[in-house]
């Protein structure tokens, strides 16, 4: 399922992965902090801090990632599923790879 999303972390400083487990709708953001904690996935950035706040307050799931230019993206598990989350994580992460690739080839 979530092994054929490619996640590539390098332009990511920081993930916390925030849920209280007694909920009913954290499942996908369970699976979610399992699969970045995947060796394969930390091995694209070893400097990324991944991070789980586990709670006991009823609030809701919430996946929060810092770049290292300075973006937030803050995705809520309660209404995504884990593939969802590594999509939107993956493909905002190869955005970035592409500009930070362009502008290296404009200013050699």
């Amino acid at each position: 399922m979530a092994s054929r999303i490619r996640v590539v972390l390098r332009p990511v400083k920081s993930i916390v992965v925030r849920f209280c487990p007694f909920e009913s709708n954290v499942e996908s953001t369970r699976k979610f902090l399992q699969c970045i904690n995947h060796k394969r996935i930390q091995a694209t950035n070893r400097n990324c801090e991944v991070s789980a706040d586990v709670r006991h307050d009823g609030s809701e799931p919430l996946v929060d990632v810092m770049f290292a230019d300075g973006e937030r993206l803050i995705m809520k598990g309660a209404n995504l599923t884990t593939v969802e989350m590594l999509t939107a994580l993956g493909s905002r992460c190869n955005a970035k790879e592409l500009k930070a690739e362009q502008k290296s080839k404009k200013n050699p």
